[in-house]
């Protein structure tokens, strides 16, 4: 069964404005357009690094009492919290792909895939910053 919603906790949590710490979340599985449109992203453009600002944005969906997640509050994470985001989005959003025994051969039969012909696809990899 496909799961689109992800519970997390995380290490430290998002201190609100209240001083209220929200811990427990959910991220949904991205979409091409959570991978694609963010490229476009003048703030992306001009930082590279701040793509998985706007990616997490867009695809946390709750942080503890907290149901609009927007740029800023991925923002004010704190760096352990944005880390573990960054490392669930990576696990929820990868595909197992099959072991090859040889590099540049096709998975399901073995037969030698021409150069040029490689598999093409995967989301996005969210680094880490620092």
């Amino acid at each position: 069964m496909l799961r689109i919603e992800h519970d997390f906790t995380l290490p430290i949590g998002l201190l609100g404005d209240d001083g209220t710490l929200h811990r427990d979340g959910t991220m949904r599985l991205a979409t091409a357009a959570d991978e694609i449109l963010p490229l476009a992203d003048p703030r992306v453009q001009r930082n590279p690094a701040y793509l998985s600002v706007i990616l997490l944005s867009r695809v946390v969906t709750r942080v503890g009492a907290v149901e609009t997640v927007t740029p800023r509050t991925i923002e004010t994470l704190f760096a352990a919290d944005l880390a573990h985001l960054q490392g669930l989005y990576n696990r929820i959003n990868s595909v197992d792909e099959p072991d090859t025994s040889a590099e540049g051969s096709c998975p399901n039969c073995g037969e030698e895939v021409p150069p040029g012909h490689e598999r093409l696809g995967g989301s996005a990899d969210i680094r880490s910053i620092g």
